[in-house]
């Protein structure tokens, strides 16, 4: 999964873009936080893995009523496309890589942590292995374009074009 600050980099760069969608803030970014902020993500996320997001299945049990909902939503659309779009590979360099890339999303999308996120983000020099700045600023702008409301519909149309996984190499 994508570590907290590429969701809440995604999180304030879609409500920096869509405004007029009148977004509750604080309900907006805690819906954004949940799915990953809970023990059993196979549940959280309606997928056997966090990185197999089911946004058809969440959109099934919940919808795009409230901001906190839409958080939600932009949270598992985030993890699907990271892991459909974006990386081909994943080891537990992964998470070195989100350490290392941190402080320099959190400055370039005026990321700000929640409390209840601030103690589980970490920061470090090093060298990146899977990630860059480059890729992820690519897969931040591409989903804060989405309109989500736009974006449900299609996925409740043509459920199957957003449920299949594809096979991500583990090393």
């Amino acid at each position: 999964m994508p570590g907290y600050v590429i969701h809440l980099a995604v999180a304030e760069r879609y409500l920096e873009k869509h405004k007029s969608k009148n977004e509750n803030y604080n309900e907006f970014i805690e819906g954004v936080i949940y799915p990953d902020s809970t023990k059993i993500k196979s549940e959280t996320h309606y997928g056997e893995k966090s990185s197999e997001s089911n946004v058809y299945e969440f959109l099934k049990e919940h919808g795009l009523n409230n901001s906190y909902e839409r958080g939600y939503f932009l949270h598992l659309l985030t993890d699907y496309l990271f892991y459909n779009r974006y990386i081909d590979t994943i080891s537990n360099d992964i998470y070195s890589d989100y350490d290392i890339l941190n402080d320099k999303l959190i400055e370039k999308y005026n990321v700000k942590l929640p409390e209840k996120v601030k103690n589980t983000v970490s920061s470090k020099e090093g060298q990146l292995k899977i990630l860059s700045m480059e890729l992820l600023d690519k897969l931040i702008n591409e989903i804060s374009n989405y309109d989500l409301d736009e974006l449900s519909l299609d996925i409740k149309k043509d459920p199957l074009k957003w449920t299949r996984m594809r096979k991500l190499k583990r090393l």
